[in-house]
């Protein structure tokens, strides 16, 4: 059996636009059968993305009060409602090819959130899943989003996990399904740094999809893989 490797691109901080433009690359080579599986680990600035099921009625901010957050809003083509991203959030991006052994979209997200339920539970943090909603909660709110697109079984977008994520930036919108929304660093008291949860996330990132060896790569020129 050919052993499966998993290519671990660590962005930082960096625009959406940019980041979905990388993932666009990453996908047509993908497809092509001229890439590994990869997953992009990052962070955005104040952002807010509109998933296929949004409505226009979903932000109470206005164009003026985006502005003076620093805000951006993007349409997106991957599934759910409207969603933030933001400082002090962990961003998942996995593009991986399903097929053939994991063509099921919702074994895919399920096993998106099994990734992130057991990365919070290193962190002494219960969480769970809700029927009937997708992403991971806990007794105090929604601490992850998941949003996904998959084209010809490549996966673009993914996880978004709140660690010391301010969120009253929330507050400006109708998120997912309405529901509250907390963080890693309200349930605990402690602030984390992005990489300490990148890489309990990654290592069962690897564990859930069977990935038996990571590899670090980096991208010298944003929007360009090299």
């Amino acid at each position: 059996m050919k052993e499966r490797i998993l290519q671990v691109c660590r962005l930082g901080r960096i625009d959406y636009d940019a980041a979905l433009n990388i993932q666009k690359e990453f996908e047509a080579n993908a497809i092509a059968g001229k890439e590994n599986d990869t997953i992009l680990l990052l962070e955005h600035p104040h952002t807010y993305t509109l998933g296929r099921r949004s409505r226009e009625d979903g932000v109470f901010a206005s164009a003026k009060l985006l502005e003076a957050l620093g805000a951006r809003v993007f349409e997106t083509n991957r599934g759910g409602k409207i969603t933030y991203h933001g400082i002090g959030q962990l961003v998942g991006y996995p593009i991986l090819n399903l097929s053939p052994d994991r063509e099921d979209v919702h074994r895919y997200v399920r096993d998106l959130e099994e990734v992130i339920i057991r990365s919070l539970r290193e962190f002494a943090i219960e969480s769970f899943r809700i029927e009937g909603l997708t992403g991971v909660h806990t007794r105090e709110g929604k601490i992850a989003a998941i949003g996904v697109h998959i084209k010809r079984w490549v996966t673009t977008h993914g996880f978004a996990l709140n660690v010391n994520t301010d969120l009253t930036f929330f507050q400006h919108i109708i998120a997912c399904e309405g529901e509250p929304v907390t963080s890693m660093q309200k349930l605990t008291g402690s602030e984390f740094t992005l990489s300490e949860v990148e890489d309990v996330i990654l290592r069962n990132f690897a564990e859930v999809f069977d990935f038996q060896e990571m590899r670090n790569r980096n991208l010298t020129t944003v929007g360009a893989i090299q």
